[in-house]
């Protein structure tokens, strides 16, 4: 059996990828040397898994554009957020 058949086994392994990631910049040091780059990476990553489980796993992607853009559009306003949050706690 092929676990790649489905879309939703592919975007969970997606998933699991980006949160791997995630996990090996914030551990390893990484993300403290780097600075802001690995945060926007971080960030970007959530973006990214935030929208993969809005379209797939909450199966939106054919749902009407009004619910689509209302939960990508939160998802991207509290990101917004921390990234204003980051910022401001930079200067």
């Amino acid at each position: 059996m092929n676990t790649l058949n489905t879309a939703a086994n592919r975007t969970w392994i997606v998933l699991l990828v980006a949160t791997a990631i995630t996990y090996w910049l914030g551990e390893s040091g990484t993300a403290g040397k780097a600075g802001t780059m690995a945060v926007f990476v971080m960030l970007g990553l959530a973006l990214l898994k935030g929208w993969l489980v809005i379209y797939d796993f909450m199966e939106l992607r054919h749902a009407p554009t009004l619910w689509k853009a209302l939960l990508v559009g939160w998802l991207v306003f509290v990101l917004g957020m921390i990234v204003l949050a980051y910022w401001m706690g930079l200067h």
